[in-house]
């Protein structure tokens, strides 16, 4: 049987089998009930398609979008909190293992638009949108344009007041290597860049988001060439996304992340008067990767109310 260390000489990659590790780092229970989970994939275009990972066996509950640089599986330890709710993790284009596009539009509107159809497809009744980051914008756009998939909304830690400025810890990490010699060197550049993560976390992090070549270095899944810049005019105009939402909406914000502002918090609540906001202490940008169990309570309070 092959390895699932990225280490050894017979590492072969299997995006189950770090499970455990998530529930061990943080005492969640996983031997007697071992969690149902599947990959499923939806085309979205012609030879395109979107592809995620399908918690549970019911219609999902939750319908999960990651940020620019990430992929579905930076939900995992926030899913196994969240069980038995079913949900729906989804990989954007050109992250994961979703196809990339040969346009290389990876903007939030160009991303609902996608989105969009997987969940018509296979979360037609969810209660409950979560986006980080990207992810966030594009579920704003996602429950402006498309408001039938979208009942409430709850996005973590960005406002389309995001800039360059506010972001450049993050575009610092994106601009950095696509390969690396070894996976030593993809992983302290990673620590380097995560001071709040934990080592364990940001290992499997990498090994969901990175690949081993034939020589035995390391790359990147995603594709880096379309990205915004976070200073387009762009994310300006999803303000109005926000403006045109009629369905609850949660900010919830990394007390240590400098994405989100108090400006940003203030003209959210002009557009959205009843919007919900709470801080999370001791955590980033990542708040699914920082306080995992933290975002896993908002979310399960907020489904009850």
């Amino acid at each position: 049987m092959a390895s699932t260390d990225p280490t050894a000489e017979d590492y072969s990659y299997d995006e189950f089998a770090y499970l455990h590790e998530n529930c061990e780092e943080y005492d969640l229970e996983y031997g007697e009930n071992p969690p149902v989970v599947c990959r499923g994939e939806h085309e979205v275009g012609p030879g395109r398609c979107v592809r995620f990972l399908k918690w549970g066996s019911d219609s999902p509950e939750i319908v999960f979008l990651h940020g620019g640089a990430q992929n579905a599986h930076t939900w995992d330890t926030v899913a196994l909190a969240l069980r038995p709710h079913p949900l729906l993790a989804i990989d954007l284009p050109g992250h994961g293992q979703s196809d990339w596009r040969d346009d290389k539009r990876y903007n939030p509107r160009s991303h609902a638009e996608d989105v969009a159809a997987v969940i018509a497809a296979h979360a037609p009744e969810n209660e409950l949108l979560v986006g980080m980051s990207l992810g966030g914008l594009t579920a704003n756009a996602i429950a402006a344009h498309h408001p039938h998939l979208v009942r409430r909304l709850l996005v973590v830690d960005v406002t389309p007041g995001v800039n360059h400025d506010k972001a450049k810890e993050v575009t610092d990490f994106i601009a950095g290597p696509q390969t690396f010699a070894s996976f030593g060197e993809i992983f302290d550049r990673t620590v380097q860049f995560n001071p709040t993560r934990t080592a364990s976390s940001l290992r499997r992090g990498i090994i969901h988001n990175a690949r081993r070549l034939a020589d035995g270095s390391w790359e990147w899944r995603y594709d880096r060439t379309g990205f915004a810049t976070l200073d387009s005019p762009t994310f300006d105009d999803l303000w109005e996304d926000i403006s045109r939402i009629d369905v609850p909406y949660f900010l919830v914000r990394g007390g240590l992340s400098p994405v989100v502002d108090d400006a940003d918090v203030e003209e959210l609540r002009r557009r959205q008067p009843e919007a919900q906001y709470v801080v999370v202490d001791e955590s980033g940008h990542s708040v699914q990767g920082d306080q995992p169990l933290a975002l896993a309570r908002i979310i399960e309070e907020y489904l009850a109310r």
